[in-house]
């Protein structure tokens, strides 16, 4: 497993279910990725394009949007964390608010694919995120707090897995948080407790080449979970560079 405690920040591209052969091949030709060590980027294409990605791969790592709860068995269309490992994965994004709501994913089913991911040498990503009418009742800390402990396994620890703070109404929808609010969530993430201390917390929902920079200069932000973005090859090699 990577150790991730030897990066100071991570951008992750979730490109969903979008691209193909030739969005690939375009995109990996003209992305530019500066030599700096202790910056991490990630590529999370749609899963039947990982292993083409994965052998093409260059000072870049790759990660699975999704995993099963189940190692093998009669799970029709299912991908087991074994199978992600033997293919070469690094990462994996779990807790998508687009799986909790379309998919109807609860925090046990998270925790369960977290810890398999860790005990397969996966670098689970996993989001957490409030509603905007949690938000507007003051109930955002409350929300990610349970979330957090509810999905955190406990063979869990700050260098085999990352947090993502997404709020759930600003995913593709080009608002934002204030950056206070922004900060401040994710601060109160690391002071959940002693253990969130040194986590990678990263913010994800509508990040885009107009607000990444004052957004990842934050302190208490380690990077970004980059969606409609990263399919700019242009506007993610900003936002990377």
């Amino acid at each position: 497993m990577i150790n991730l405690t030897k990066f100071s920040s991570f951008f992750i591209a979730n490109w969903k279910l979008n691209g193909d052969f030739k969005f690939i091949d375009s995109f990996l030709k003209q992305l530019k990725i500066t030599k700096n060590n202790k910056k991490c980027i990630v590529i999370a294409p749609n899963s039947i394009y990982l292993n083409y990605i994965i052998s093409r791969k260059k000072n870049f790592f790759v990660s699975s949007q999704n995993t099963s709860i189940f190692e093998n068995g009669a799970y029709t269309g299912e991908i087991s964390s074994t199978s992600l490992n033997d293919l070469g994965v690094d990462f994996c994004i779990i807790g998508h608010s687009e799986r909790r709501q379309y998919f109807n994913e609860d925090d046990e089913t998270i925790k369960i694919k977290a810890k398999s991911l860790i005990n397969n040498n996966i670098a689970p990503v996993i989001c957490i995120g409030e509603t905007i009418e949690e938000r507007k009742n003051g109930k955002t800390e409350e929300k990610i707090e349970n979330q957090i402990r509810k999905c955190i396994p406990d063979n869990s620890n700050n260098g085999n897995t990352i947090l993502a703070y997404e709020p759930l109404w600003a995913i593709g929808s080009g608002l934002t948080p204030s950056l206070d609010e922004i900060d401040k969530t994710h601060e109160n993430i690391r002071n959940i407790s002693v253990k969130f201390n040194n986590y990678a917390v990263l913010y994800g929902g509508s990040l885009n080449v107009k607000n990444y920079q004052e957004i990842v200069d934050l302190p208490n932000v380690n990077g970004g979970l980059i969606g409609g973005a990263s399919l700019k090859i242009n506007d993610f090699n900003q936002i990377i560079a």
